[in-house]
C-alpha cells in the first residue's frame, strides 16, 4: 500500500519549538494574552449590556465583535497552551475538523461584521436624519442573522459538501488547523481545494474590504463638507473601526495573498498568531481607548467598585 495514499486519523502539529525553555516562555506569553483577551472582551460586553446609554446599533455590533473575538481565541489558544507541554502534539482529525470549521465560521463572520459596522458608520455620518429608520433594532437583528447564516453557507458549507481526505505525512508546520496548512495534506482534488480557498479569500477578504473602502470614501467626502468644528467628532467615531479593519484585513491579506500563502516557510503561522491571537486582544483595547462613551462608563464602574470596597472596609473596622 502506498503510504502517501493512506488516510490519516490524527495530525501532528509542529508548533513553534520543542525546546522546554522556549515552551515555558511561550506558555506564559500566550496565557497572559488569552487572559487579557477574555477579560477585555468580557468587560466590554458587560459595560455595553449594563448601560442603557450604550444600547445603540454601533455598540450592539461591537458586542458581537467581542463575542467573535472570544470564540476565535478560545478555539485556538487553550489547545495550544496544552500542546506546549505535550510529548506528542497530535490532534484527531475530528477535533481538527471542529477547530477548522470554527475558525472559518468565526473569521468569515468577523469579516462580514466589520463590513456591517462600516455601513453603520456610513449611515450615521452621511445620512444622519435617516439613521434611526435605516438602523432600527429590527433591522440590526435581521442583519446579524443574515451575517451568521451567510458566513456558514459561504465559508463552511462548501467544504462540508466537498470533504477532502488527508494523507501522510500527517504533520503540519502550524499550531492549529488552519486552512492553508490543512490543504497541504489533501490526497485528492488539490485543484478543487485551491478553488475553494480562492473563493473563501475573495468573499471573506477582498469583497468586504472593497466595500469598507468605498464606505469610508463616502464618509470622508461627507465629513469634508462639514464645518471644521464637527469634523473631529465625526472622525472620532470611525478611528477605532478603521484601526481594527487595518489590523485584521491587513494581516489577512498578507497571510492569504502574500508569500506565506504557499506555506514554504514559518511566516504563515507567525502571521496567523497576529490575527487569531493578538487582534482579539487588541480590539477591546482599541475601542476602549478611542471611545469616549466606553471610557466614561468604565470610569463609573471603577468608581462604584472603589466606593463599595471603601464602604466595606469601613464596616469591618466598625
Amino acid at each position: 500500500m502506498d503510504l502517501n495514499r493512506t488516510i490519516v486519523t490524527e495530525i501532528i502539529l509542529l508548533g513553534f519549538s520543542w525546546d522546554l525553555t522556549i515552551s515555558r516562555v511561550l506558555f506564559v506569553l500566550f496565557f497572559v494574552i488569552y487572559f487579557i483577551t477574555v477579560f477585555g472582551n468580557g468587560l466590554l460586553i458587560l459595560v455595553v449590556l449594563t448601560n442603557s446609554h450604550l444600547h445603540t446599533p454601533m455598540y450592539f455590533f461591537l458586542c458581537m465583535l467581542s463575542f467573535l473575538d472570544l470564540c476565535n481565541s478560545t478555539c485556538v489558544v487553550p489547545r495550544f497552551l496544552i500542546d506546549l507541554f505535550s510529548i506528542r502534539r497530535t490532534i484527531s482529525v475530528g477535533a481538527c475538523a471542529i477547530q477548522f470549521y470554527t475558525i472559518l465560521l468565526m473569521g468569515g463572520t468577523e469579516c462580514l461584521l466589520l463590513t456591517v459596522m462600516a455601513y453603520d458608520r456610513y449611515v450615521a455620518i452621511c445620512r444622519p436624519l435617516h439613521y434611526t429608520v435605516i438602523m432600527r433594532w429590527s433591522i440590526c437583528y435581521r442583519v446579524m442573522a443574515i451575517v451568521w447564516i451567510s458566513s456558514f453557507f459561504i465559508f463552511v458549507f462548501p467544504s462540508l459538501t466537498m470533504p477532502m481526505p488527508l494523507c501522510y505525512p500527517n504533520q503540519i508546520n502550524h499550531f492549529m488547523c488552519e486552512i492553508l496548512a490543512i490543504r497541504k495534506l489533501t490526497c485528492t482534488h488539490f485543484f478543487f481545494s485551491e478553488i475553494l480557498v480562492l473563493g473563501i479569500c475573495f468573499t471573506s477578504i477582498l469583497l468586504p474590504f472593497v466595500f469598507i473602502i468605498v464606505s469610508y470614501a463616502c464618509i470622508i467626502s461627507s465629513v469634508l463638507k462639514i464645518q471644521s468644528a464637527g469634523r473631529s467628532k465625526a472622525f472620532s467615531t470611525c478611528t477605532s473601526h478603521i484601526s481594527v479593519v487595518a489590523l485584521f484585513f491587513g494581516t489577512g491579506m498578507i497571510m492569504y495573498f502574500g508569500p506565506s500563502a504557499d506555506y514554504s516557510t514559518n511566516q504563515g503561522k507567525y502571521i496567523s498568531v497576529f490575527y487569531n491571537v493578538i487582534c482579539p486582544m487588541l480590539n477591546p483595547l482599541i475601542y476602549s481607548l478611542n471611545n469616549k462613551d466606553v471610557k466614561e462608563q468604565l470610569q463609573k464602574m471603577g468608581n462604584v467598585c472603589t466606593s463599595s470596597n471603601y464602604h466595606n472596609s469601613n464596616l469591618q473596622k466598625n
